[in-house]
This record gives C-alpha cells, sequence and structure tokens, in this order.
C-alpha cells in the first residue's frame, strides 16, 4: 500500500460569501490536520476501543483522537457554532452554524490498514449544508465544495480540477457502489437487494466509505451510488459535493437522502436506479 500525502489547501477558486469562504477553510484545514493525524499516527497495534450499532461496528482509539482534534480547532475559532460528531460530539450553539463531523469515515477499513477511509467534515446554516470538505489521505486527495460554486479537487493531478459526474450512460452500462449496515438483519435485507439489482448494471462496487463513495460520484469514478442506514456525518459532505459536480442526490421518491436511503447517480442513472430500489423495498 502506497501512502500518499494530503493534497493541500485548496488554490482554486474562493467563495464569494466571507463567511462561506471561513467555513470552508476552517474545514480545509480541520481535515489535512485529522488526515495527517490518522495517517501517520496510527499505531501498529491499532486497538478496538469500543463498538457502536453491533460488535462488527467498531470504533477505534483513532477516531476519538481525531474528532478531538477537528472538534477542538472548530471551537477555537468558531465558538458559538453547534458541533455533531459520530464519535459523541454535540453542542447547540448559537450563530445558526453547526458543524457534521465524521472524524474517520470507514474505521474498518482503517482497522485493517486498507486505504479506503476518510475525514469528511461539513458545515450547514439553516439547515442546510453550504459548505463540505472530504480528505482521502491515503489516494494524497482532497474534495471540497460551497454551496452554489461547484466541487473542487486537489490530488495527484496539477493543480485544482473542477469535478464533474459523467455522462449520460444507461442503467446498465453504470457503475454503482453500495454499503452493507452492520446490523445483520438489515445486512441480509441489502445484499438481497444488491442481488437483484446485479444483472441490471454493470457492475457494482462495495468501497467501505461513504463519504469516498460520494466524490467517487462526483469525480466520474462512480455512476452511482446508494445506501441505507447512513447517518448525517456520513452523507453531509459528499451529498454536497456530489450534487455540486452536477449528480442527482436524494432518498425514497419524493425524500430527500435520510437514514431510510441515500442516493447519488448521475441524471440519467438516479431515476431509474431510484425507481428499482423502490420496487426492490431498499
Amino acid at each position: 500500500m502506497t501512502e500518499a500525502t494530503p493534497g493541500p489547501l485548496s488554490t482554486g477558486p474562493r467563495p464569494t460569501d466571507p463567511l462561506h469562504a471561513e467555513l470552508l477553510e476552517t474545514a480545509l484545514e480541520a481535515a489535512r490536520r485529522a488526515g495527517e493525524l490518522l495517517r501517520d499516527g496510527r499505531p501498529a497495534d491499532l486497538a478496538v476501543a469500543a463498538t457502536k450499532s453491533s460488535p462488527i461496528d467498531v470504533v477505534t482509539e483513532m477516531d476519538i483522537a481525531a474528532e478531538k482534534l477537528i472538534t477542538g480547532l472548530i471551537a477555537d475559532r468558531r465558538p458559538d457554532d453547534g458541533l455533531l460528531g459520530e464519535e459523541g460530539a454535540a453542542t447547540e450553539g448559537t450563530s445558526g452554524v453547526r458543524w457534521v463531523v465524521d472524524p474517520l469515515d470507514g474505521t474498518v477499513n482503517y482497522l485493517y490498514g486498507l486505504p479506503t477511509w476518510s475525514v469528511s467534515i461539513a458545515a450547514e446554516q439553516g439547515g442546510e449544508t453550504v459548505a463540505g470538505v472530504v480528505a482521502v489521505p491515503m489516494r494524497g486527495e482532497t474534495y471540497r465544495a460551497v454551496r452554489g460554486g461547484g466541487a473542487w479537487a486537489t490530488g495527484a493531478w496539477d493543480g485544482e480540477r473542477r469535478l464533474a459526474c459523467r455522462g449520460a450512460a444507461p442503467l446498465d452500462q453504470a457503475l454503482v457502489s453500495t454499503g452493507f449496515n452492520y446490523v445483520a438483519e438489515v445486512r441480509a435485507e441489502q445484499a438481497e437487494t444488491a442481488r437483484r439489482l446485479i444483472p441490471l448494471v454493470r457492475d457494482i462496487r462495495r468501497g467501505g466509505s461513504a463519504a469516498i463513495d460520494l466524490c467517487d460520484v462526483a469525480a466520474g469514478r462512480l455512476d452511482g451510488y446508494y445506501e441505507r442506514g447512513l447517518h448525517p456525518w456520513d452523507r453531509a459532505a459528499g451529498d454536497l459535493i456530489a450534487r455540486e459536480a452536477g449528480a442527482v442526490t436524494g432518498g425514497r421518491p419524493g425524500e430527500r437522502p435520510s437514514d431510510r436511503l441515500t442516493i447519488a447517480a448521475t441524471p440519467a442513472v438516479f431515476e431509474p436506479l431510484q425507481r428499482l430500489l423502490a420496487d426492490f423495498g431498499a
């Protein structure tokens, strides 16, 4: 496995709204520092600190350390903001801004030394996500978006590039990613949905980080992604990045992305994929 250096702080077009620019820079700095901590500080004897929804849904000592780093930086710079973090950080705030933080999305991958894990940080204003950053340290990539400003990424390529989802491939030529819940009964239902979907698409992938899957839709590496059981911190930043790259996001028909179902796909794939998932009872 090749280790890469996280992408630099954003050098592309800056948000015109001063608040959104401040939120973006704070998220970029927090994601960069947390990514470096996780990449460089991973102990050889990394231990499971606790479990969440089931014995296989783990939280490591590094999840906790990364969340403390992120929330501490945000509290120092914007002490009046609210916070919602996967590992327990929760404050109401008085500014109208709330941060939604997943310090380590893809914990099981990280625990096993697999490279597909990320740091996801989003800022909400009035209940809407206005800035989002996903850092993928082992790829050396950082994705970012501000509402209305497009989606951008730094990585192995020169400079920063604007992201755009793939063109109008039909569903039967679509590469689709998904994820599985850690509760056994739900996993069984999800496996049945995937079994029925596989003959109808090009292929299915299972990466293990919802934030990365959403960014891969934005970057044109996937035609679609769906998953049941995501929490707000799993999808907040990636959902904004995918939408700003031209993807369509939603949940069950007529609903926004939620824990019931999250879908992100190219405009050509979204509706038929959503319809199939509804037919399958996803």
